[in-house]
């Protein structure tokens, strides 16, 4: 059987938001649409399912994220979930400039949790709280410099 990651699906309270903050990372904007009917509602078993979505891929295609803004059902908020705790964990994308990476996060009042680590001489990494709460870990590959 043949598989292929497809995208990774998030739910978000502001859709215009998460549109800006990934596409300012870097992240192109592939389509937006309004989903409802029965046909959402039986794909993701949800009654009178209806929500906007944004798809954003990286540059090289090499994967999306689907963002969701429900309309119907009320979206429902939840504590953001930290590092340690089972479920859904982060995002994580390769820079080739953390140091700008981060300027443009801050520019979305988005910042790292704890600060920048260096993992041996491989990587500089974070994480840091995107919009709805999303974690992000953004990492520089040193050797690649």
């Amino acid at each position: 059987m043949a598989i292929h990651m497809e995208n990774v699906g998030i739910a978000v309270r502001d859709l215009e938001q998460a549109i800006a903050f990934f596409t300012d990372l870097g992240l192109e904007l592939v389509g937006r649409d309004t989903v409802s009917g029965q046909w959402a509602d039986t794909a993701v078993g949800l009654d009178g399912n209806h929500a906007r979505i944004a798809v954003l891929r990286t540059p090289d295609g090499s994967g999306q994220l689907e963002f969701f803004e429900y309309i119907h059902p009320e979206a429902i908020e939840t504590a953001p979930t930290r590092p340690n705790e089972i479920g859904m964990h982060r995002v994580a994308f390769s820079v080739d400039d953390i140091d700008r990476a981060l300027a443009i996060a801050a520019e979305h009042g988005c910042h790292p949790l704890r600060g920048v680590a260096t993992y041996g001489d491989i990587y500089k990494l974070t994480y840091l709280r995107g919009p709805s709460g999303i974690l992000v870990m953004l990492a520089q590959d040193l050797r690649r410099d």
